[in-house]
């Protein structure tokens, strides 16, 4: 009876311990951040120690995709395990589109939740709030993050440059006067709030194009907002906020398994870090946010290390898509580039059909379970669904996370492969695939050259075919002398597209 006794407080400690030993997973995912813009990625304008430390500790991949080269759909990837393109609606998302992933379909967060974590979200949503017709901003914003997986969240809600220039936390606009309610429109103009167009001499940023609608904070936003003044965030300590937010989740959450979605707003513009990051890079505004950017991973590393949870926590970070310069603001980021390639070796950038436009840093580290070093293999953020699920002992079902593949092994630096595909989409849903040494353009039409953001799209009404192992710039199109290999990468896509996964 005894031994029976000892047993099972034995069985009982095992499972105890087995559950408490589950990885945290910190999820760090910077915006428009460029393939050569991180000094261990090979920049050196720019110096990113931090974020270098990191990868130094970890495995450094120099082949792993966004699913898009534009942040919602890669987001909706990332966080459904399906590819955007599937969905109508997942376009760039106006900032008061309702929400965009449906409350029935399992999610990153969602599939964590069920393995025991505490889920949460802090920062860049951009994958709408509310229901159909959008949110009711002085109310309950509802459905969001907590309905689709997140036990918590803390939110801009679209973007910086849009409005409303707002934090949501959970369901409630932060700090909002009742007695002076949010309006947003993204048609006509609402209220008597001043202006970029009509009145560029407030604005401490000069917009360059679009991004001349209401002011806020001396900054002039995409759509039209009034009221909610004791509520707008101040640009210039957003990153200090959304840090403290993030550093606040693990605190509470330190005694049990968590998943935190990190989605900064760096470097997305418009570009106004903190006072202390202003002038230090020597590139104007973007460079600016680079270090700010690095700074907040350094702090996010500083809380897990004071928490004693350094070697139980998965870190991972990377971008929703490819670098872009001048994205609506005249911030000196063109002129003080001095050399600077924010997308390294890689032709176009974000927007683009080219690899610049989904090709990201991407970075593992898992002390003690993740070998230090560089890898080559092929990845895909879609996959993430899939592999972490593994992570945790599970498995999607059939109808969920349809395009998610279990590349566990190679996130982890331990399959020097990875995926034997990653298809890419440009703005326009122009599709690519990258397979072995091969990328393959579908035919698409548009102009070569996007103007206001001055990046190649990409576009061609001919089939486009690049062995990037020799040609990593995409310069030379050999389509013509490679007609089986077009033919064979035309079917891959014509397979993929044809799946039909609602």
């Amino acid at each position: 009876m005894k031994k029976t006794i000892l047993s099972f407080a034995f069985a009982l400690l095992t499972v105890f311990t087995h559950a408490q030993q589950k990885p945290n997973i910190v999820l760090i995912y910077a915006d428009d951040l460029g393939y050569g813009d991180l000094s261990c990625y090979g920049a050196t304008n720019v110096k990113t120690p931090n974020i270098d430390r990191v990868a130094a500790e970890g495995v450094r991949f120099t082949n792993a995709h966004a699913t898009s080269a534009t942040c919602t759909p890669s987001r909706y990837s990332l966080l459904t395990g399906q590819y955007a393109w599937r969905k109508t609606g997942t376009g760039i998302a106006p900032g008061d589109a309702a929400l965009l992933i449906p409350t029935d379909r399992v999610t990153l967060p969602g599939m964590l939740q069920r393995a025991g974590y505490q889920t949460g979200v802090v920062g860049k949503w951009h994958l709408g709030l509310g229901p159909k017709g959008g949110p009711d901003w002085n109310g309950d914003i509802k459905p969001g993050p907590l309905e689709i997986g997140f036990n918590y969240s803390f939110l801009l809600p679209a973007t910086g440059d849009r409005v409303p220039c707002v934090y949501v936390e959970n369901h409630r606009i932060v700090g909002l006067d009742p007695s002076d309610p949010v309006q947003v429109s993204y048609k006509d103009p609402i209220g008597n709030e001043p202006t970029g167009k009509a009145n560029p001499e407030l604005l401490k940023m000069m917009y360059s194009h679009g991004h001349d609608q209401t002011i806020i904070n001396g900054v002039s936003r995409i759509g039209y907002m009034s009221g909610g003044k004791a509520a707008r965030w101040v640009d210039e300590e957003m990153a200090d906020v959304l840090t403290g937010k993030v550093a606040q989740f693990m605190e509470r959450n330190q005694k049990n398994p968590f998943f935190i979605y990190f989605s900064t707003h760096d470097i997305h513009v418009p570009r106004m870090p903190h006072s202390r990051f202003v002038g230090k890079s020597g590139m104007g505004p973007r460079g600016d946010a680079i270090l700010q950017l690095d700074w907040c991973v350094g702090e996010v590393m500083k809380t897990l290390e004071r928490l004693g949870l350094k070697n139980n926590t998965l870190v991972i970070i990377s971008s929703d898509n490819g670098p872009v310069v001048d994205d609506g603001y005249k911030d000196d980021a063109v002129a003080k580039l001095n050399g600077h390639k924010p997308a390294g070796p890689l032709r176009g950038g974000k927007y683009s059909a080219f690899d610049a436009g989904t090709r990201v840093p991407f970075i593992v580290r898992w002390p003690g379970k993740v070998k230090a070093g560089t890898s080559d293999a092929l990845l895909s953020q879609v996959d993430l669904l899939a592999s972490l699920a593994a992570l945790t002992g599970q498995k999607p079902g059939a109808d969920e996370a349809t395009d998610s593949q279990n590349t566990l092994n190679g996130f982890l630096g331990k399959d020097k492969k990875g995926r034997d595909y990653v298809i890419e989409q440009a703005i326009n849903n122009t599709l690519s695939v990258v397979k072995g040494n091969w990328k393959y353009i579908e035919p698409s039409t548009g102009p070569k050259i996007m103007v206001h953001t001055n990046t190649e799209s990409g576009y061609d009404p001919q089939p486009q075919l690049y062995d990037l192992k020799t040609d990593i710039g995409e310069t030379k199109n050999l389509a013509k002398q490679h007609p089986q290999v077009v033919q064979e990468l035309t079917n891959l896509l014509k397979t993929v597209r044809g799946n039909d996964q609602k």
